[in-house]
């Protein structure tokens, strides 16, 4: 992954100085990392021991690479740069009465909850429509409902758009590449088994309420984990093409994610 490749230019970025520190030095074997000549080699170290060029020379530049390896071994993503959201599967709750199932959005917060009352009975982080194309606010109702739709605009056209929840006209809820950033150009994209889920627990005539907030953000929203896929690959364009990519969706996967 892309995620995994960054953290490797981050460890090159410290071998190199460390390397440079020995290039002054022709008796030292040079490798790709440039620390791997190191055993065996000899450096000039006069009789009284002068223990203290020895470790400027040696320890040290092999400590900063050491460190550097902890670092770098145990980051699984920046600070706020969050997990990919194949690994999201959110908990969920049946409702009571059916009908009494809404929908609400935060686009301040990028989170959706489906409640009955006050209950939530799923919560899942999204991607809304960036400041240029805005996700509409206000009350809605979803009235459509396609488990296997594609873009049928360009650019993209065929792009799978898998469980489309329709609210306005080309306006949708419907998985999608998460960021945790608005960067849609209006729909709303979910994790795909929270859209799954979500396209399960709703029906057509589901109320849907769109504001800058809603009152499970400092809570339940608060919670939830930030989603990014910008580190994953694209899949191949014939895979999501195909019918295969709808079969997997209904496995609760895509591709080799």
């Amino acid at each position: 992954m892309r995620g995994d490749w960054q953290n490797g230019l981050r460890v090159a970025g410290w071998f190199s100085l460390v390397r440079g520190k020995f290039r002054n030095n022709p008796a030292q074997k040079k490798s790709k990392i440039g620390i791997e000549g190191l055993a065996g080699s000899s450096l000039p170290v006069n009789k009284c021991g002068c223990m203290k060029i020895l470790f400027a020379r040696i320890c040290l530049p092999v400590v900063l690479g050491v460190v550097a390896i902890g670092f770098t071994g145990c980051e699984t993503t920046k600070p706020g740069q969050g997990r990919d959201s194949f690994s999201f599967d959110p908990p969920v709750q049946q409702p009571n009465n059916p009908s009494a199932v809404k929908v609400k959005i935060s686009t301040g917060a990028q989170r959706l909850y489906v409640v009955e009352g006050d209950r939530v009975l799923l919560a899942s982080p999204v991607t809304v429509g960036k400041s240029t194309a805005p996700t509409p606010s206000g009350n809605f109702t979803i009235y459509s409902k396609q488990a296997n739709r594609r873009r049928v605009s360009s650019p993209g056209a065929g792009y799978p758009m898998t469980y489309w929840m329709e609210f306005k006209s080309a306006y949708g809820i419907h998985w999608g590449f998460m960021k945790p950033t608005p960067n849609t150009r209006g729909c709303v994209r979910m994790p795909l088994k929270a859209a799954q889920k979500t396209f399960n627990l709703i029906r057509s005539g589901t109320p849907l309420n769109v504001a800058s907030s809603q009152p499970w953000d400092s809570t339940i929203g608060k919670s939830l984990p930030v989603l990014n896929d910008s580190a994953l690959p694209d899949p191949p364009l014939a895979y999501m093409l195909s019918p295969q990519v709808f079969a997997d969706a209904r496995q609760g996967k895509m591709w080799n994610f």
